[in-house]
């Protein structure tokens, strides 16, 4: 049995029973198409034994610069944008306790070049103020525009603090192992510098260094991560239906979406777990959005947002369908304490254990959801542990895979991520992108 219970037994209504067994033929020709590298994007397929096969000596200096960070470090500012941080953000949230950070003892993480917001950067130069620090720029090539902005500032920052010699021993960067400006930039300064592997896109990256180092620093066991995913990789081999649940919630996925349910929501219950639908929201969207098909990816934070848009859930457009990330045990709970009068309420709940009154929160909605036509799955994770973080991550990358390739698409890359971009160039003047910028400039 699975170390991570899938739930689908509310789908009765919405899946017949006939349904799984016929694209059983489709999800075995997608397997293949993963396995054994026939499908488009075969490249891009190392992630699926990166947890078996990872470099274990490129593991042990991402725990020494860990070390090496948390002793002589308050921040660790971490530069990506995408796969070059989600995972890492969403790895640091899920691992410590709510609100940890302000407590002030070990070394924070802060994340940055995720945007072009001039607040943003302002507001954390002063969080940091004269507090010692460290840099972990993430990218491929180095020339990302909004991560490549942040390094500069920081990088400046860092030299002027320390000086351009010790600046050095304090930038640490994630990058292609041969090629790009970021390459050669470290090579030239002698910058600690850990590999994204070729075969590994972005948004699978969470389990290579790309999310490794900043986890570490964090204090999460990075090992533990690995240990639960490796066990995924094992677990979700077989492409029968009845013994794969990943494998089952992307045939179950697809099934509802030639339906009509062409928008996923990913809810949880606990706060914690918000950036882990971040994360998800890229791995599901850039996946599986092109050729005009593909379900949408949006993320709900229960019970919070049942008082903003679960009206919406309950009575719009009958084209949702939810997939719940479902904490099972929490990492602390809290029993209701009693009053001597029941102003409130609440005395039908006197004693209980908070995370109970929340179970029976997420019961209620299935139900209440399912009775009003939104078709509802949950994945049960047991605990809050790396291990658990591991083998969650897997589920939902292998899971992703498989699902892009029944629809027909290539999930490893992302062809409309340059739209945007092009167009940015443009206005902003690029050398190279000049002709483009007039051709906007007039549209405006």
């Amino acid at each position: 049995m699975s170390y991570i219970k899938f739930d689908s037994s509310k789908l009765s209504k919405f899946v017949h029973e006939n349904e799984l067994p016929e694209i059983q033929a489709m999800v075995t020709a997608a397997d293949e198409e993963l396995r054994k590298g026939t499908g488009a994007g075969s490249d891009f397929r190392d992630w699926l034994e990166l947890p078996t096969k990872y470099d274990h000596d490129e593991v042990s200096r991402i725990q020494r610069a860990a070390d090496k960070i948390k002793s002589d470090s308050k921040y660790l500012i971490t530069i990506g944008i995408g796969g070059s941080y989600l995972g890492a953000q969403m790895a640091v949230n899920f691992l410590h306790p709510n609100f940890y950070e302000r407590k002030n003892q070990a070394t924070q993480v802060e994340f940055v070049g995720n945007s072009l917001s001039s607040s943003y950067v302002n507001d954390l130069l002063n969080l940091m103020g004269d507090d010692d620090f460290s840099i972990n720029m993430i990218s491929k090539s180095g020339t990302t525009t909004e991560s490549a902005i942040a390094f500069r500032i920081f990088k400046e920052k860092l030299i002027e603090k320390y000086g351009e010699k010790e600046a050095n021993q304090r930038i640490y960067v994630t990058t292609d192992k041969a090629h790009g400006a970021l390459r050669h930039e470290a090579t030239v300064n002698g910058w600690e510098s850990f590999i994204i592997p070729d075969g590994v896109g972005g948004r699978y990256s969470v389990l290579t260094p790309v999310g490794l180092l900043p986890i570490a620093v964090s204090g999460g066991n990075i090992i533990d991560i690995l240990n639960g995913a490796a066990d995924a990789q094992n677990e979700y081999t077989d492409p029968d239906l009845e013994k794969n649940d990943a494998y089952r919630y992307a045939a179950l996925r697809n099934i509802l979406y030639r339906k009509g349910f062409t928008t996923e929501i990913l809810e949880n219950y606990e706060p914690n777990l918000r950036m882990f639908a971040e994360w998800w929201k890229q791995l599901a969207g850039e996946s599986e959005g092109k050729d005009n098909k593909g379900i949408y990816p949006s993320s709900a934070n229960f019970t919070t947002d049942l008082h903003s848009f679960g009206q919406y859930i309950q009575e719009g457009l009958r084209n949702l369908f939810e997939t719940v990330v479902k904490l099972d045990a929490p990492a602390s709970d809290v029993t209701i304490p009693s009053a001597d009068k029941d102003l409130d309420g609440l005395k039908y709940l006197e004693g209980k254990a908070l995370d109970w009154v929340n179970t029976k929160a997420y019961e209620g909605v299935v139900l209440a959801h399912t009775d009003g036509g939104v078709p509802v799955m949950t994945v049960h994770l047991p605990d809050e542990s790396e291990y658990s973080l591991g083998y969650l991550i897997y589920f939902f990358e292998v899971a992703i895979a498989i699902s892009g390739y029944l629809n027909g698409i290539n999930p490893f890359n992302q062809p409309g991520v340059e739209a945007y971009k092009t167009n940015m160039f443009g206005l902003l003047g690029k050398p190279g992108f000049e002709e483009i910028g007039k051709k906007l400039n007039k549209r405006l």
